[in-house]
């Protein structure tokens, strides 16, 4: 689909999250967007401010910004693709996180790619998930949702976060390995002990646990895949190697998940009720951002929604 833009970047407000991808090194793209973009409005996302509260702001003001603009990782990315649909805007999409996993799968490897899509009015249409935490309102979810051992990693993580998210990654990872336990989970009557479960957005690789990057634009099913508690800690914790290489390399040692352990199907909508171990903290992740609950477990819901969020991309996506 064709939207029409202006080329100098009038009706676009762009946000951008200082602390996105602060353990990667890249060149500041203000330069760029000064250059190419000169007529946007440009919000840096200061510490404790709420993004919600600056689009709001945003769209009361006279003239409202016809699209919004974001700069930073999945996270950021998520939070923007929620309020662009609360506000009926197209989204454009700029890579400034650490892994960047929604946009590269739209093709968007650059900040100059993603503006040479906006100049061109050039979108697709994406599908999301929208997950619902007990009765709370329901987030967007732009690649997956997870519970298990991959939560525990991520906040075991944040809890170091003061180290660095390398070495806190590494260290985290340890202590996460050390103190591994299968969840209980709850699905149709049905109760599992399992390392993890991962809700993809839209079907994904079939040899893959750790399913972290989506790989359809308009996606209208989920992906799950239910690791079972059959096997050690420590094909636990290989699962959770989602590239292609570190995956291979997990498989040549011996190391990956049997295929009788991973249980894989696909649904529209899926409703799981989780039981953490006691002592073991209450908590998912979607795009990478952790969200805690009560302690002794929640219900998580997902539901897929087709042609969601209109996003600025080439067109068609790479391998779409």
């Amino acid at each position: 689909m064709n939207l029409r833009t202006r080329s100098d970047g009038r009706g676009l407000l762009i946000v951008r999250n200082a602390l996105s991808g602060s353990a990667v090194i890249r060149s500041d793209p203000a330069a760029t967007f000064a250059e190419r973009l000169p007529a946007a409005e440009m919000h840096e996302l200061g510490e404790g401010e709420d993004l919600a509260d600056v689009v709001a702001a945003a769209t009361r003001s006279d003239p409202a910004p016809d699209v919004l603009g974001v700069y930073g990782g999945d996270g950021s990315v998520s939070r923007m693709a929620h309020l662009a649909r609360q506000h009926d805007r197209p989204l454009l999409a700029m890579p400034g996180g650490t892994f960047n996993h929604f946009v590269r799968a739209l093709g968007v490897d650059s900040v100059d790619i993603a503006i040479d899509a906006y100049e061109a009015g050039s979108t697709v249409d994406v599908g999301v998930a929208e997950a619902t935490a007990d009765s709370d309102d329901p987030m967007t979810v732009l690649n997956v949702v997870s519970v298990g051992a991959y939560p525990e990693l991520i906040e075991e993580r944040e809890r170091r976060s003061s180290l660095g998210k390398w070495i806190g990654g590494a260290v985290a990872t340890a202590v996460a390995l050390r103190r591994a336990e299968p969840l209980t989970i709850v699905r149709d009557g049905r109760r599992a002990r399992v390392w993890s479960v991962f809700v993809s957005v839209g079907r994904n690789d079939p040899d893959r646990v750790a399913t972290m990057q989506r790989q359809e634009a308009d996606a209208g099913a989920l992906d799950v895949r239910i690791h079972h508690a059959r096997g050690s800690k420590v094909r636990a914790f290989a699962s959770l190697a989602f590239g292609k290489r570190s995956a291979a390399v997990m498989r040549a040692v011996g190391l990956y998940p049997r295929d009788a352990d991973i249980e894989r199907f696909v649904v529209r909508e899926l409703e799981l009720h989780v039981r953490p171990e006691p002592g073991h903290p209450s908590v998912f992740v979607h795009d990478g951002e952790l969200e805690e609950r009560a302690p002794g477990g929640f219900t998580l819901r997902c539901i897929a929604v087709p042609r969601a969020v209109t996003v600025f991309a080439p067109v068609p996506p790479p391998g779409r």
